[in-house]
């Protein structure tokens, strides 16, 4: 566990309590009445955090700030996740960026929350907004949030909307069109249940089968039962040793060596070698009748 997490799950009990039974209007009406800190109160709390780890003073810092994740987590309403939960992944952001807020450097914690907050909501949205990721690297993140930010109505773009979104996001044209599509790509069950209860049916039932053909399964089994037939009457063409050398060293669970073989009959290795050699040579001859 992170001290980030740590310290949210010390700091805002009741808050979360709220949020976790479904009172958000009540969260956000207590965030709202939280009061604010000036920039020497915040400036204090944030070296007490620094040099003494003190928790209380971190409490403040993330208490004072809850109604700014409230208002950056509204922004993020458009893709169809609940507010709360934005709100809760805010919030995880802020607890980082407290952590993290140096005060010697003159800005104040706000500015430099926001990227932690919004970094947080990002990737849970990325996570969440679909049942396949729409978007796994950084560059393509980027371009998923440009892109629906871009799109001024509603419909596909034009070759001159991606040529200028391309040029506004320097990337090249190709791209603003795949994670389009990824955009307006909606997810589908691969099999449902039928109503009838007979069977399945969904897009699983009309992609095509990745081996081959059915004409060419049924032809590849007759070949495979044909050279089995021939192989076994290959064998029994063959002399007692060749061919129990062949079965030791080719069909048996456990594989013979050649020394194994060669105390076995009491020859050699390497006449093993010769005797198996020749065996297999007879055996290509007979199949190949």
């Amino acid at each position: 566990m992170t001290k980030a997490v740590a310290l949210t799950q010390h700091s805002l009990p009741k808050l979360y309590q709220s949020v976790s039974t479904g009172s958000l209007e009540q969260y956000i009406h207590m965030v709202n009445t939280i009061p604010m800190l000036s920039a020497e109160e915040e400036h204090s709390l944030a070296e007490k955090l620094q040099k003494f780890n003190d928790l209380e003073a971190a409490q403040r810092l993330v208490m004072s700030h809850l109604r700014f994740v409230v208002r950056i987590a509204r922004g993020f309403s458009g893709y169809g996740l609940a507010l709360a939960d934005l709100i809760q992944e805010g919030n995880i952001g802020l607890m980082k960026a407290v952590r993290r807020f140096d005060p010697t450097m003159g800005v104040r914690l706000v500015s430099f929350a926001v990227h932690w907050v919004k970094a947080e909501m990002h990737e849970f949205i990325i996570k969440n907004w679909r049942i396949v990721k729409i978007a796994t690297t950084k560059a393509q993140r980027k371009l998923f949030f440009n892109l629906r930010n871009s799109k001024k109505r509603l419909g596909w773009f034009t070759q001159a909307e991606v040529n200028s979104v391309a040029k506004d996001l320097k990337v090249k044209p190709e791209e603003v069109l795949e994670m389009e599509k990824r955009l307006n790509a909606h997810d589908a069950a691969f099999e449902l249940k039928d109503d009838d209860d007979e069977g399945f049916s969904g897009i699983g039932m009309f992609l095509a089968a990745p081996d081959a053909s059915p004409e060419e399964q049924v032809e590849a089994q007759a070949e495979h039962s044909e050279q089995a037939t021939l192989l076994s009457h290959a064998l029994e063409e063959l002399d007692t040793r060749s061919r129990g050398i062949l079965e030791a060293r080719w069909l048996a669970e456990k594989k013979a060596t050649l020394h194994e073989l060669a105390a076995e009959y009491s020859v050699s290795a390497e006449r093993i070698r010769q005797l198996e050699a020749q065996a297999i040579s007879q055996l290509r001859t007979s199949m190949a009748v």
